[in-house]
């Protein structure tokens, strides 16, 4: 059993700050059980886009409100608490939070915490030894 708090990960290698977002990884591929989770802030104002080419995404919001746009569809939705997207065709998409938007995410294959987003958005496909 692995038991981990989001609190505990305050100012540590796994809480990743950039001016648009922070993002605490609390179960990484490490834990070999085949997902990653993270608790990722996006901060009001700001435009953030993603492209996951390498890893499927759930996000579920709990708090704020905001919209995502698929940007191969041009379809823009509203996300607000219990909101939930799930980006299983790696779909490239830009999320605008009105107010800070609070999310818990999950990605398959896991992440090892050492992805940095390149121009694109995209993670790159680290794996664990």
């Amino acid at each position: 059993m692995i038991v981990r708090s989001f609190h505990d990960l305050d100012d540590t290698e796994f809480d990743i700050q950039t001016p648009n977002w922070r993002s605490k990884r609390i179960i990484l591929a490490r834990d070999k059980v085949g997902f990653s989770v993270h608790e990722t802030t996006l901060y009001a104002g700001t435009e953030n886009e993603f492209w996951y080419a390498n890893h499927i995404e759930a996000v579920m919001i709990v708090e704020g409100e905001g919209t995502i746009t698929d940007l191969g569809t041009g379809e823009t939705h509203e996300l607000r608490p219990g909101s939930m997207y799930l980006l299983n065709e790696h779909d490239k998409h830009v999320v605008r939070p009105r107010t800070e938007i609070r999310t818990i995410c999950v990605f398959n294959p896991p992440v090892t915490g050492r992805e940095v987003h390149d121009e694109n958005g995209v993670y790159p496909l680290i794996t664990e030894n």
